[in-house]
């Protein structure tokens, strides 16, 4: 392995979440989510994969949690399914549900491997959706509810939580441009569905706390913002956009303010309440990092894309395609170095403000199931980069990569393989890829480097104590 090395006690995990893998979408009492209504919409689904099925997880989830052990992973991010607890959304709790996720709980106890639930990852059950999802404000009390329910039953083992996953996107996909559920093309009167994410995370903080739970973060998208060009239409475009991704979510969260006071007085309620909950200290804070996104002003004449999405002519800035990279199956660059940029970033913007980091999600989408040369070296390039942060002071604690499996990858289908883990979808077979050998292979190594620096720390420690003559050693004093 030519990868530096990481600190002993760093985590080491993958990643997945419920609505792309677990199926069973009506089994043992689920109610519906948005996602299930919007992915039922002719065309929604692009390659027309029946997202119903997921990847069997519910059903096989102790043949994924011994691929984890193969590994050796110390961690699993998965995602509780917020309509398989509380098909209503509020209301009756479904027991067979919860006891879904207290199996699953034990089984990842049972294999030495801590369990990292994240209890919003997008589905949100559609009686809510229907009476105005995230736009409507009784949605955050009924999700710091829901977290309640959870960790009343899983804080006694679970020792890592994350409130909610990637609000940006939400916000953006799903109520501001419609290319994600519920499909709402709302733009910037999209901005409450930011502002309740925000509020619902602060409250299931206090409510997690309450219910027994600790070590609590949350999941944020983050990536560097690149100007496109020289002009001030441009310069405006990439820090509008570079605030309405990044700092919109963050500075509320880390300081208890809106980046901009025009921003803060779009949304809705007593803001300045609201934003006391939703700074509620977090134990870490939690990055998903995949790559840097090039703007500059509109060009009404020309395709304007986010993430493959075609986003509409009226927006004050424009996407461009970042050239001169190698491209994922999505056609994201592979930009490690994005990764070290907008870690020191968010460190030098937060200082002291900042908790301890984990990367929550980082990886990529290729077409071919097989050739995973490209992922191995995205993969390690990547883990370089984060070292490179950390070397430069930032405290990162743990990486997970997205993911363990191939799964829906939302309006993409299966057409997008993110896995070490190869999935047969016709008949869900579980075959490893060699980036899973390449990942278990890394994980030993550094496990054995890190065993073997703090063995050498403690036999040199203990000569200091022998030799008084040693400076600064820990000779013990006279009787």
């Amino acid at each position: 392995m030519s990868l530096p090395i990481f600190p002993p006690g760093f985590l080491w995990g993958a990643s997945a979440s419920a609505f792309q893998t677990e199926g069973a979408v009506d089994a043992d009492g689920k109610g519906p989510s948005g996602w299930d209504a919007f992915a039922a919409l002719p065309g929604r689904i692009k390659d027309g994969t029946d997202t119903t099925r997921g990847t069997g997880f519910h059903a096989r989830y102790r043949e994924d949690v011994a691929l984890l052990a193969g590994l050796g992973a110390d961690a699993f991010r998965f995602s509780v399914s917020w309509p398989r607890v509380v098909p209503g959304g509020s209301g009756a709790v479904n027991a067979d549900g919860l006891d879904f996720y207290d199996r699953l709980v034990d089984e990842l106890c049972a294999h030495g491997i801590t369990p990292a639930p994240t209890l919003y990852h997008w589905d949100t059950p559609l009686p809510l959706e229907e009476a105005g999802g995230w736009l409507d404000r009784d949605t955050a009390y009924r999700f710091a509810e829901y977290a309640g329910i959870v960790a009343e039953r899983l804080a006694d083992r679970v020792p890592l939580w994350i409130t909610i996953n990637e609000p940006a996107e939400v916000t953006l996909l799903g109520y501001a441009l419609g290319e994600h559920a519920p499909g709402r093309t709302l733009l910037f009167d999209a901005l409450p569905a930011a502002h309740h994410q925000l509020l619902a995370h602060g409250l299931a903080v206090r409510a997690l706390r309450a219910a027994g739970a600790d070590n609590i973060g949350a999941a944020f998208s983050h990536a560097p913002v690149w100007t496109a060009g020289d002009s001030d239409e441009d310069r405006f475009g990439a820090e509008l956009y570079d605030t309405l991704t990044n700092w919109l979510f963050a500075d509320p969260v880390l300081t208890g303010r809106y980046p901009d006071d025009g921003l803060a007085a779009l949304m809705p309620g007593p803001v300045a309440d609201d934003l006391k909950v939703i700074s509620t200290p977090l134990d870490w804070y939690g990055i998903n990092y995949y790559n840097p996104t090039l703007v500059g002003a509109p060009r009404p004449e020309a395709l304007e894309t986010f993430s493959g999405f075609a986003m509409p002519a009226e927006l004050p800035f424009g996407i461009r395609e970042i050239e001169g990279y190698e491209k994922t199956g999505f056609g994201w660059p592979v930009v490690p170095e994005g990764l070290t940029e907008i870690i020191t970033t968010l460190h030098t913007r937060y200082g002291d403000r900042l908790p301890p980091l984990y990367i929550t999600e980082n990886g990529c989408a290729l077409e071919e199931p097989h050739a995973d040369d490209r992922r191995i070296a995205y993969l390690e390039s990547h883990l370089t980069a984060l070292r490179a942060a950390m070397d430069a002071g930032v405290d990162v604690r743990g990486y997970f990569t997205w993911s363990l499996t191939d799964n829906v990858e939302w309006t993409e289908g299966a057409s997008q393989r993110f896995g070490l883990v190869h999935i047969d979808y016709e008949t869900l077979t579980r075959t490893p890829k060699a980036s899973y050998a390449w990942y278990r292979d890394l994980i030993r190594a550094q496990k054995t480097q890190s065993a073997q620096k703090t063995q050498s720390a403690q036999e040199t420690q203990v000569v200091q104590k022998r030799n008084p003559a040693v400076e600064g050693a820990y000779a013990a004093p006279p009787e």
